[in-house]
């Protein structure tokens, strides 16, 4: 079966760390860009950080840039999230997503494969 099946997430305060995890299943993660994509209740879906397969540039969303940090691993088909200092704004349902290289950062051009999304909650 082809998919992206999520992990990690959960209640964290304010300050703590996560981490994301994203496994594709069914075919190779190597050719594909890697996205993290998130969205909070009412608000449209924003991209978090990226990576490219081909020579693992990344990008970062100004609001978490210093503060999280996008990594994959092809040998295993996984991709992660890791999430620092972590902010009550960054509570929102995180999803990985896929698509072909050179894709910009934008929740609306990742449209290969989408990971069944994983809940934040950044709380005192």
């Amino acid at each position: 079966q082809v998919q992206l099946v999520q992990s990690g997430g959960g209640l964290v305060q304010p300050g703590g760390s996560l981490r994301l995890s994203c496994q594709a299943s069914g075919f190779t993660l190597a050719i594909y860009d890697i996205g993290w994509f998130r969205q909070a209740p009412g608000k449209e879906r924003e991209a978090v950080s990226c990576i490219s397969s081909e020579d693992g540039i990344t990008y970062y969303a100004d609001s978490v840039k210093g503060r999280f940090t996008v990594t994959r691993d092809n040998a295993k088909d996984m991709a992660f999230l890791q999430m620092n200092s972590l902010r009550p704004e960054d509570t929102a349902v995180y999803y990985c997503a896929t698509d072909w290289p050179r894709t910009p950062c934008e929740a609306s051009l990742f449209d290969d494969y989408w990971g069944q999304g994983t809940q934040v909650t950044v709380s005192s």
